[in-house]
């Protein structure tokens, strides 16, 4: 049966524990809209690396699509 040889005291054991932490998103603005969005995608606007990609849906087109 596995058991610890020796007591893991406190601080040993947030040394281990401080690299679970979640690194903070990191959000890029649009040029074209200046809105948030993050890096290596589409924006909303339908730009992606300062030309347009993808039509920007409406509500007329989702209402019929």
């Amino acid at each position: 049966m596995a058991v610890p040889k020796k007591k893991v005291s406190p601080g040993r054991k947030k040394i281990r524990r401080q690299f679970y932490a979640l690194s903070p998103v990191g959000y890029v603005t649009c040029p074209n809209c200046l809105e948030h969005k993050r890096p290596h995608r589409v924006c909303t606007c339908g730009y992606y690396d300062g030309r347009q990609v993808v039509q920007p849906k409406t509500r007329n087109d989702a209402t019929t699509a």
